[in-house]
C-alpha cells in the first residue's frame, strides 16, 4: 500500500503535510500529555481529533494513557474581529469558487470515512477565532476542553454557526457544560494569552495545523490514520521515558 502524507492546514490551503525532521520545542508539557494546536476552523483538525481519539483508545487498551490539551492557532491571524462572508474570501484565497467546492467535496469525503459530516452549504462566514480560542483556554480551567472543543467544530463545519459571535459562542460553551463565557468574552481575558501562544508557534516554526507534541516535542503534523498516530505517541513516549531515566 502507498503511504500517503497526512494532511495538514496552512494559512494558504489544506493539503499533504511535509515532513517533520527535528522535534521542535514549545510550551513545557506533563509526562504522559499530548498538546494538540489546532484552529477551530481548520477541517483537518476535526479529522484528527477523531483518529486521535481511536488511537488513544488503542493506546488505552495496552496500559498507555495520555491526558491531551488544546493549545491555540490561527490559521488567518489577519482576519477582521467581525470576520468575512465565506463565499468571497474562499474566491479571493484559492481563486475561483468552483476551486474552493472541490476542495470542500474533498473534505466531506474524508469526513465520511471518520464519521463526521461537514455541511460546507450552512457555512455563511469565515470567522476571527481569537475569541473561540479564549472560549477552549477557559475550558481547560473548567475541566472539560474536550466537550468544548468537539462542540465548537460541529458548530462551524456541521451546523454553519458563527463561532467569532461572542452570543454564539456562549450559547455553544454552555451546551457543552461551560458556563460563564459571555463574561469573560466581554473582558479582556486570555486574548493576550492566546495570541502570545499563537505567536509562539509560529515563532518556533510550526506552520500548519493539527500538529502533536508530547513533553514539548512536536511528534507530527496533519492528520494521519487512528493507527499510524497510536504507533507515533508509542514510540515517542517509549524514547522520552528512556531519556527521563
Amino acid at each position: 500500500m502507498t503511504e500517503h502524507a497526512p494532511e495538514v492546514c496552512t494559512p494558504d490551503c489544506c493539503g499533504p503535510a511535509a515532513s517533520t525532521d527535528a522535534p521542535v520545542a514549545l510550551t513545557p508539557a506533563p509526562s504522559g500529555t499530548i498538546d494538540v494546536i489546532s484552529d477551530a476552523i481548520c477541517p483537518w483538525c476535526w479529522i484528527g481529533k477523531r483518529n486521535m481519539e481511536a488511537a488513544l483508545a488503542e493506546l488505552g487498551a495496552q496500559g498507555l494513557h495520555f491526558a491531551v490539551r488544546w493549545r491555540p492557532y490561527q490559521l488567518n491571524p489577519d482576519m477582521p474581529v467581525e470576520g468575512v462572508e465565506r463565499a468571497a474570501y474562499r474566491e479571493r484565497k484559492f481563486g475561483s469558487l468552483e476551486r474552493s467546492r472541490q476542495m470542500d467535496a474533498r473534505l466531506v469525503e474524508a469526513g465520511k470515512v471518520v464519521g463526521l459530516d461537514f455541511r460546507f452549504d450552512r457555512m455563511i462566514r469565515t470567522p476571527n477565532t481569537v475569541a473561540a480560542h479564549r472560549v477552549i483556554r477557559l475550558a481547560e480551567a473548567a475541566g472539560c476542553q474536550d466537550a468544548v472543543v468537539e462542540a465548537l467544530f460541529r458548530a462551524y463545519f456541521n451546523e454553519g454557526r458563527d463561532i467569532g459571535d461572542a452570543a454564539t459562542l456562549a450559547a455553544v460553551a454552555a451546551e457543552a457544560g461551560l458556563d460563564g463565557v459571555a463574561a469573560m468574552l466581554a473582558s479582556d481575558e486570555g486574548a493576550a494569552e492566546v495570541v502570545a501562544e499563537d505567536m509562539a508557534a509560529r515563532r518556533a516554526g510550526l506552520d500548519g495545523v493539527p500538529s502533536f507534541l508530547m513533553e514539548r516535542h512536536l511528534l507530527f503534523s496533519g492528520a494521519m490514520p487512528g493507527p499510524n498516530m497510536a504507533d507515533a505517541f508509542r514510540r515517542a513516549h517509549a524514547i522520552l521515558s528512556a531519556r527521563a531515566a
